[in-house]
C-alpha cells in the first residue's frame, strides 16, 4: 500500500518514506510510529495504543515517546510547533491529520472487465493529467480541481514535443483508486501526473506529483498554497506553477534516458534529446557534437523542422562564440538552416524562437524577427525557449526594456531551465543598455553560477565593473574571459549589427581592457 500526502509517499510495502524523487531515511520504529498512525488516521490513538503497537507494550517514558514523533514529524516536514500533519491532543492522544490518498499496487481493471490491447507508446516524452483529488469537501472546490487539470492539460499540449492525453481519456479515472503503471498502460504514456486540491481558513493548497508510469519512481512532487481569492486567476497561476516546474523535469528525465540508450537504437528525437544536452554546455567541443547530433537526426526524419533548427543554432554559436573554423561557412549553413526549419514546421513555437534568434545573429531583420518571436510566445505562453528567444531578438533589435520582460517572463515560466545562464547573460546586457550596472552584475553572477565555462557572463561582468569605475574587478572578469575562450576579441563577438544596439556593452568591454 502507498499512502500519498503532501508530496509525500510512504510505501509499507518496501518500507520507504519517499519526498518526490528522494528517499527519506527513516528510522524502523519511526516507520512503524508513521505507519500506525497513518493507519489508524480516522481516530484518536492514546500512548498506550501506539506503545502497543510500536514498541510491543514494553515500557516507554513520555520522553522517548516524544523524541520519537518529533523525529517521525522531521521526517515528513511537520514540527511540534506546526502539527500540521501529526496533531498531539493534550490527554487524549495523537492523531494524523493530513489528508491521504491511498494507492494500491496492481490496482486496475475488474477481474470481470474484457481484456483491452495496451497502445504502444509514442516516439516521444507522452503524459496524462488525471483528475485531481478533492480532500475538501466542497462541491465548488471540485469544479475548480477540474478547471485547473483541464488548464494544465492544455498548457501541456503546446509542447509540441509532448504526447498529452486528451481530458476526456484522463477523466474516466475520476474518483477510482488507480495504480499508475496499469493507467501507463492502458492510456500509453510514460508519465502521469495526479494531485490534490483541500481548501482550509480561506486558502488553497495543491499537491502535485510527477510519476513515471513504467518504474512508479516519483520524478517530482511539491505542493502550492494561495490565498483563495478569484478562482479563475488562481488556476492560471497555479496552472504556470506546475507546467514550469515539471516541463523542465520531463526534458531532463528523457535526456537522460536518451543517453542510457545504446546508439544503434537511438531514434530520430533521441538523437535530438542528445543535441540538446551537447548544446546546453556551450563548449566548443559540446556545439560540435551538438550540431553532428541534431544532423543525425535529420537524416532520420528530414521534416524534423526543431531539428533543423538546433542545427542552425549550432553553427549561429559557432560564429558568436568564435568556435568557426570558417565564419563565413558557419553563417550561410545557420541561415539556411533555420529558414528550412520554418519551411518544415512554421507553426512549433521552439522551431519558430530558435529560427528568430538565430536569424536576429545572422541577418538582422527586426521586423521579420520581431514578428517571429512573437508569434512563438502567442503559441506557447509557457515556453522558456520561446521567451528568451524573444528576449534575444528584442535585444539585439535595441529595444532592452522589451527584452529584460521578456528575459523575466523566461525565468518565470521556467525557474530551472537547462539554458538559464544564457537568459541571465542576455538580461546583463540589456541592463548594461539600461546603465542598470549594478542589475547587470547579479545576472552576470548568476550565470556564471550556473556555467563557469560560459564566457558571457565574464564579459558581462566586465563591462558592468568598467562602467561602475570597479577596475580590478573589470580587470579580473575579462582576465577569465580570455581564459575560457583565448580567442576573444569584441569585434569578432559583437559584430557589425550588434555593435550598434550594444555600444555600452563594448564600451564597458573596452574600459575593462579586452582585445578589440
Amino acid at each position: 500500500m502507498r499512502y500519498l500526502f503532501e508530496g509525500y509517499a510512504f510505501d509499507t510495502g518496501r518500507r520507504e518514506l519517499h519526498r518526490g524523487t528522494d528517499v527519506v531515511s527513516v528510522a524502523p520504529q519511526v516507520f512503524d510510529l508513521l505507519d500506525y498512525l497513518i493507519r489508524n488516521r480516522d481516530r484518536v490513538v492514546s500512548k498506550d495504543d501506539l506503545i502497543n503497537a510500536v514498541w510491543n507494550g514494553r515500557s516507554v517514558s513520555d520522553a522517548a515517546l516524544t523524541t520519537r514523533l518529533n523525529v517521525a514529524r522531521s521526517a515528513i516536514g511537520d514540527s511540534g510547533e506546526e502539527q500540521r500533519l501529526i496533531k498531539t491532543l493534550p490527554r487524549k492522544g495523537f492523531r494524523f491529520v493530513g489528508q491521504v490518498r491511498e494507492a494500491r499496487e496492481g490496482a486496475g481493471p475488474n477481474p470481470g472487465d474484457p481484456p483491452e490491447s495496451a497502445p504502444a507508446l509514442p516516439d516521444k516524452p507522452s503524459i496524462a493529467v488525471l483528475p485531481f483529488e478533492n480532500m475538501s469537501g466542497d462541491r465548488e472546490q471540485e469544479y475548480f480541481a477540474d478547471g485547473m487539470v483541464e488548464e494544465i492539460t492544455t498548457a501541456l499540449s503546446r509542447f509540441k514535443w509532448l504526447f498529452v492525453i486528451a481530458r476526456n481519456s484522463s477523466f474516466t479515472f475520476k474518483g477510482k483508486v488507480v495504480d499508475v503503471k496499469e493507467v501507463g498502460r492502458r492510456l500509453g504514456v510514460r508519465y502521469v501526473l495526479e494531485g490534490s486540491v483541500r481548501k482550509a481558513a480561506g486558502k488553497v493548497r495543491i499537491a502535485g506529483q510527477l510519476i513515471d508510469t513504467a518504474t512508479g519512481a516519483y520524478i517530482w512532487a511539491d505542493s502550492f498554497e494561495r490565498d483563495l481569492t478569484d478562482i479563475f486567476v488562481l488556476q492560471d497561476e497555479v496552472t504556470v506553477a506546475v507546467v514550469s516546474a515539471i516541463q523542465p523535469k520531463l526534458l531532463q528525465t528523457e535526456i537522460e534516458i536518451a543517453t542510457r540508450r545504446r546508439p544503434e537504437n537511438l531514434t530520430a528525437y533521441d538523437f535530438y534529446l542528445r543535441a540538446m544536452q551537447q548544446f546546453y554546455l556551450a563548449t566548443r567541443a559540446g556545439v560540435a557534437e551538438a550540431l553532428k547530433l541534431a544532423h543525425r537526426a535529420l537524416e532520420l526524419a528530414p521534416q524534423f523542422g526543431l531539428a533543423a533548427a538546433l542545427a542552425g543554432a549550432c553553427h549561429m554559436q559557432n560564429v558568436v562564440s568564435g568556435y568557426a573554423v570558417d565564419p563565413q561557412f558557419d553563417r550561410k549553413e545557420a541561415v539556411r538552416l533555420f529558414r528550412l526549419a520554418l519551411s518544415l514546421d512554421d507553426g512549433d513555437p521552439e522551431t519558430l524562437a530558435l529560427a528568430a534568434s538565430t536569424s536576429a545573429f545572422m541577418v538582422g531583420d527586426s521586423d521579420s524577427e520581431i514578428e517571429t518571436a512573437d508569434r512563438a510566445v502567442a503559441l506557447n505562453p509557457n515556453s522558456h525557449l520561446a521567451w528568451r528567444g524573444r528576449g534575444l531578438v528584442y535585444r539585439i533589435a535595441g529595444l532592452p526594456e522589451e527584452a529584460v520582460r521578456s528575459f523575466e517572463r523566461a525565468m518565470r515560466v521556467s525557474p530551472v531551465d537547462p539554458l538559464l545562464y544564457m537568459t541571465h547573460v542576455g538580461m546583463g546586457m540589456a541592463f548594461i543598455e539600461l546603465r542598470r550596472f549594478d542589475e547587470a552584475i547579479v545576472a552576470g553572477k548568476k550565470a556564471q553560477r550556473h556555467n563557469p565555462s560560459y564566457a558571457g557572463a565574464y564579459y558581462c561582468l566586465a563591462s558592468a565593473f568598467a562602467h561602475l569605475g570597479r577596475d580590478a574587478e573589470a580587470r579580473e572578469a575579462a582576465a577569465r574571459v580570455l581564459e575560457v575562450d583565448p580567442a576573444f576579441t569584441i569585434s569578432a563577438r559583437m559584430g557589425r549589427r550588434r555593435q550598434a544596439h550594444a555600444k555600452l556593452l563594448i564600451e564597458g568591454l573596452r574600459k575593462a581592457g579586452l582585445p578589440e
